[in-house]
Order: structure tokens, then C-alpha cells, then sequence
């Protein structure tokens, strides 16, 4: 697979899995900030979480690190979760705000 194409693949792995208190997957919720494959077959995932005492986190954070890491031609990831920016309803996809009714 081309660069490109893993991380395409990553970010497919990423829309499956799902904030468990949102009914919404951590790509579309704009909890995912960068997907960094510049030096593959390592990987770097920024995100943030929707609040600092997210119950979940370190079950995202282990969803994130299985979606990077079960791509062909990727064989670690390293994660990163930042509050800055802080996360807010305008990185929602529209997808997203549309499944909440945030218009």
C-alpha cells in the first residue's frame, strides 16, 4: 500500500470506533487532530478528548492505537492527546452534528 493509502485506511479504522457516552465515531466527533505518517511504518495520532476527566479515555486511546496499528505496513503508533485546541462542537463533521441535532 501507498503512504497515502495507509492512512486512509487509518482513518476508515478510526470512523468504526465510537466515543462510548456519543453515539459517534472520534473521526466525525473531531476528536481526531492529525494522523502523521511521515516516517512509517511508524505512526503518530494526535486527538483530544471531549472533556480532560473523559470516563473513556484510555479506552480511545486504545481504539486509536488498534485502528493505526492493524494496517498493513504499520507496525507501531505512538499517541498523542493534547487539550489545545480544546475541543469544541465546530470540529464535528457535519455528519456528526446532524446525528446530535447541533445545527
Amino acid at each position: 500500500m501507498t503512504p497515502d493509502q495507509i492512512k486512509e485506511k487509518i482513518i476508515e479504522n478510526l470512523r468504526q470506533c465510537y466515543d462510548p457516552e456519543i453515539s459517534i465515531n472520534i473521526y466525525d466527533l473531531g476528536l481526531i487532530y492529525n494522523v502523521d505518517i511521515s516516517e512509517l511504518p511508524k505512526v503518530a495520532v494526535t486527538h483530544t478528548l471531549t472533556s480532560a476527566f473523559c470516563p473513556a479515555a484510555d479506552q480511545i486511546v486504545a481504539d486509536i492505537k488498534n485502528a493505526a496499528e492493524t494496517v498493513e505496513g504499520v507496525d507501531s503508533c505512538f499517541i498523542e492527546t493534547t487539550f489545545d485546541p480544546p475541543f469544541s462542537q465546530e470540529m464535528m463533521s457535519e455528519e456528526a452534528k446532524l446525528a446530535l441535532g447541533i445545527f
